[in-house]
């Protein structure tokens, strides 16, 4: 179990960050091929982008996995990369990207959350496709906010991983009360799922502010900044709906996060029309 002392609690802290260090290692790009699609995608060069993109097979299949799911309701099968990247836009493309990156880190088998490959993707899509829509809502348009959203995730593959090291720690403390697992994963590693978020931001050289709006959409650690607060709120509440869905609470994820009504009630009922909440 967690130590009760602050040298073992100290000793715990770092192996996690350790562990940490080393999945968020792993995930930046590491094939040229990614490397230059999301260098093109980023000087918002589509059709070179999709070229690039074709070379790697299996891009293109999550790719046409992703864009092809009854959430963006096309008829037809969707399958060239061009017309693909095209209906995505440069900063939903780009946030595609580093979702396969991440989808590649997925373990092959998932010990804590009961998740597969096809669920784990259908969060990602879910979740991209639904900050899509409140950025268009709120009329931001910046590649990197939009991107913000693969990272949260990214960071439940990494807590994935540092809850496997303690299995049997969270099993127990699960059972004696009522806790979710963001705190649990705080207390058993110094660090939480926000946290792992901003880790990963830096990792991939994202502006500061993004890291300041996953933090701040824990909804216990707010920003100064205005702007970042609000969209943080939206976040919040996005990945609070998001896991409270049906195949989520079923893998588990919904235990991560406890909802911070008081944090978002000023755009609860916004929300609720946005993703049109009956």
């Amino acid at each position: 179990m967690c130590a009760t002392n602050s040298n073992k609690s100290s000793k715990q802290a770092v192996i996690a960050k350790d562990k940490i260090d080393n999945y968020i290692d792993k995930i930046p790009p590491s094939s040229s091929i990614l490397k230059e699609t999301l260098m093109l995608l980023n000087m918002g060069e589509l059709t070179k982008a999709a070229k690039v993109a074709e070379g790697d097979l299996a891009l293109k299949s999550y790719l046409k996995g992703i864009v092809n799911k009854p959430l963006y309701g096309f008829k037809k099968e969707v399958s060239d990369i061009s017309q693909i990247f095209g209906i995505l836009g440069v900063a939903a493309s780009e946030q595609t990207v580093y979702n396969y990156m991440i989808s590649l880190l997925s373990p092959d088998k998932w010990k804590l959350f009961h998740l597969n490959a096809s669920s784990f993707n259908e969060l990602q899509a879910r979740l991209s496709r639904r900050w899509k829509e409140i950025l268009e809502h709120l009329q931001i348009k910046d590649k990197d906010i939009e991107s913000s959203i693969a990272l949260l995730p990214a960071s439940i593959i990494v807590a994935e991983a540092l809850f496997c090291e303690k299995i049997e720690d969270v099993k127990l403390l699960r059972s004696v009360k009522e806790i979710d697992l963001n705190t649990i994963l705080s207390r058993l590693c110094g660090i939480d799922l926000f946290d792992i978020c901003e880790q990963i931001a830096i990792k991939w050289e994202m502006p500061t502010k993004i890291a300041q709006i996953v933090q701040a959409s824990s909804g216990v650690k707010p920003s100064e900044d205005e702007t970042n607060n609000t969209l943080a709120k939206w976040m919040h509440l996005l990945l609070f709906y998001e896991l409270s869905q049906a195949m989520f609470v079923e893998a588990g994820l919904n235990d991560f996060i406890d909802f911070q009504i008081d944090y978002v009630y000023d755009i609860y009922d916004d929300f609720t029309q946005v993703m049109d909440i009956t």
